[in-house]
This record gives C-alpha cells, sequence and structure tokens, in this order.
C-alpha cells in the first residue's frame, strides 16, 4: 500500500462537475493499493494517519495530528502510484490491484478512517475520472508505504 499524505488548507475532488468529496484544513489522501494488499496493512494506515503530528503548534512546530486540530481528510484511490517507468516510456501497472481487489479494500480504508478518527472523511468515486484540486499547506507531503 502506497499513500500520498499531503497537508492542506483546502482539497476537493470533482467528477462530471460535481464535487465528489471537499474539505478544508486537514489531509490529502492519494491511495495506491498494491495487488498483495490486505485489510491488515490497511489498518495499520487508518490507525497511523490520524495520529500523524504534522500541523504545527503555536510555537511553530509540527506537533499536532489532523486530530488535534479537528481537521478533515479527503481520500482519493489513484492507481497510478504503482506505476512502473523503469523500462520504456509508457508506465507498467501490473503491480497495482486489479478493480475487483482494490475497490473492496479502499472503501473498508474510507470506513475505517471514519471509526478510527472521528473526523470528516470525504472521497471521491473508486475508478471514476476524477478532478482533484488542493492547496498544498506548507507545502507538507508524506508518503506512507506498508
Amino acid at each position: 500500500m502506497k499513500i500520498v499524505i499531503q497537508r492542506v488548507s483546502r482539497a476537493s475532488v470533482t467528477i462530471n462537475e460535481k464535487i465528489s468529496g471537499e474539505i478544508e484544513r486537514g489531509l490529502l489522501l492519494l491511495v495506491g493499493i498494491h495487488e498483495t494488499d490486505t485489510k491488515e496493512q490497511a489498518d495499520w494506515c487508518c490507525g497511523k494517519i490520524p495520529k500523524l503530528r504534522i500541523f504545527e503548534d503555536d510555537e511553530g512546530k509540527m506537533n499536532r495530528s489532523v486530530k488535534d486540530i479537528n481537521g478533515g481528510i479527503l481520500v482519493v484511490s489513484q492507481f497510478t502510484l504503482y506505476g512502473n517507468v523503469k523500462k520504456g516510456t509508457r508506465p507498467s501497472f501490473i503491480e497495482a490491484a486489479r478493480p475487483e481487489t482494490a475497490e473492496p479494500l479502499y472503501e473498508y480504508m474510507i470506513e475505517k478512517l471514519k471509526k478510527e478518527s472521528g473526523l470528516m472523511v470525504e472521497s471521491g468515486e473508486f475508478g471514476a475520472m476524477m478532478e482533484v484540486k488542493l492547496l498544498n499547506d506548507g507545502p507538507v507531503t508524506l508518503i506512507l508505504e506498508k
């Protein structure tokens, strides 16, 4: 599992000119699911993400979590995180989980994050063509792999 975590001032995802998910201050998660990923990996990620101390405290140090600031979480599926471009110029996506495996795990993660964090969790739509808008705060971008 590969998740790009972006600290944002705001973010939204639009599908067919309609907003599917939108948050103010919080985290945008771009989620790539590997063909071998399981619920155990999703559980670990969903337990860690709400606790990551990547928001500034009163002294300007990254010491607060998205839970501490009562922020939002926007989850977007992104199989292209497993695009391999080592050979040639066209990405290979053979390591990305097939939709029948990835979609249930993606939906599981959204529900798990809602339960784990107690925060507003919004999402895109698995497999849809999406327009993602974000205002990266910092910028702060991390990659979580499990």
